[in-house]
């Protein structure tokens, strides 16, 4: 456990760099992804209701998690959706009846209950290199800190903006640039008219009870591959986001608190949550805080920010979907510039090891995509093999990671 103070004898100044850091990665979570989980419920023909209902489960459930493990741990454990597994669900919802994937939901996160309590995904977490994993890290954020200069072409105003306004920050201001490109973006999406709050009404969001069936067809074509889309998509690379940034926190609370949230929130419509791995870098680098142990913050941040979103269902949610794509895909790739610089380092550093990461960076990087699974798992598989004909043998389990102590770089 990390020595960290009591939350009385926290700063102002110590918590508005985490809780910045924290609604930017929920922003970048609905901003960027949370299309899909629309897309999917049109696609299962979900009544107005249902889908509020799904929002309102996610995002609470999400939002209590990442605040329960963070308060618990003093790190930054940033939950969320699983992403991967809301674009499977906009192909199976449309031959999958309702109930029956809701009762898939349930099988699902139930192994992932079983799966923490066990320790086993703790015990392979510790197996992976840490250069690999570094590697691994700074493929899956590669296509975002490109993102960042990639709308130059569309909206050259707004993203040269950013860009020019994170430099001088980062140059007379570092602790400011993300902060301040935050509110300089607003600033200039409200004034050029591309942000209209004039129709917006935040309304409560009423969850809505689906009674779960259970089939051997939604057994197969559901649980398995959601259960296998969460595990190598998000909880893998998610683990070792934390990894890579010091924190030793375990993973098996992490999968049998989040299986366990996933599990009573399956019946209003949750899909699956677990630890975030791209929104949760935001929070675990040194743009949060320069201090490791005051990082936890952004988690209790994100987390009620979260909760804000479900408690008032589709409507925040709908307004960061409205922010222009150029403005979340540059705000992400700026802030993340320090987390794949120095996963990029973390994986160099090792001669010994370095071609093996490096290879696991262009894998990852390549986000290869083969029987339904995603490119981080790939990566990984194509990185240890790396590693073990490069140096002759498997990897070793690593020691575990001494926690981030107060004041640590």
């Amino acid at each position: 456990m990390s020595s960290v103070p009591p939350p009385s004898t926290v700063r102002l100044n110590d918590v508005i760099h985490p809780v910045v850091a924290g609604l930017i990665s929920v922003i970048v979570n609905y901003g960027g992804t949370f299309i899909l989980v629309f897309q999917a419920a049109r696609v299962a023909g979900l009544s107005a209701e249902h889908t509020a209902s799904w929002v309102w489960a996610i995002s609470i459930g999400v939002g209590v998690t990442g605040i329960l493990l963070s308060w618990a741990t003093r790190a930054p454990v940033i939950t969320a959706w699983s992403t991967p597994a809301a674009a499977f669900l906009v192909t199976a919802l449309a031959t999958t009846p309702y109930a029956e994937a809701v009762g898939a939901y349930m099988l699902s996160a139930a192994a992932f209950v079983l799966l923490g309590l066990s320790g086993w995904f703790e015990r392979v977490i510790r197996w992976i290199p840490p250069g690999v994993a570094a590697g691994l890290l700074a493929g899956i954020l590669l296509q975002f800190g490109m993102g960042a200069f990639g709308g130059m072409t569309a909206d050259p105003l707004l993203c040269g903006l950013l860009i020019a306004a994170y430099l001088l920050l980062k140059r007379f201001s570092a602790r400011y640039a993300v902060v301040g490109i935050l509110l300089l973006g607003l600033g200039l999406l409200l004034l050029q008219g591309r942000v209209d709050l004039t129709g917006l009404r935040l309304e409560f969001a009423a969850p809505v009870f689906t009674r779960p069936a259970f089939s051997l067809n939604a057994l197969l074509s559901v649980a398995l591959p959601l259960f296998l889309i969460t595990l190598t998509g998000q909880y893998m690379p998610g683990m070792l986001v934390l990894r890579n940034d010091g924190y030793g926190t375990s993973a098996s609370p992490i999968v049998a608190l989040t299986g366990l949230g996933s599990l009573l929130m399956a019946p209003f419509g949750a899909h699956a949550f677990n630890i975030a791995a791209i929104t949760a870098a935001i929070c675990t680098g040194p743009e949060a805080h320069e201090d490791p142990s005051r990082r936890w913050i952004a988690g209790i941040a994100a987390g009620i920010f979260y909760i804000l979103v479900g408690v008032f269902g589709v409507t925040l949610a709908a307004l960061f979907m409205a922010f222009p794509a150029t403005f979340i895909t540059t705000l992400a790739g700026l802030a993340l510039l320090g987390t794949i610089g120095a996963s990029l380092a973390g994986a160099l550093a090792d001669a010994r090891t370095r071609e093996a990461a490096l290879i696991t960076f262009l894998a990852s990087a390549a986000q290869i995509t083969l029987l339904g699974i995603g490119g981080a798992f790939w990566g990984l598989v194509i990185g240890l093999a790396a590693h073990a004909l490069l140096n002759g043998r498997w990897p070793q389990a690593q020691a575990a990671i001494t926690p981030v102590a107060k004041g640590a770089t």
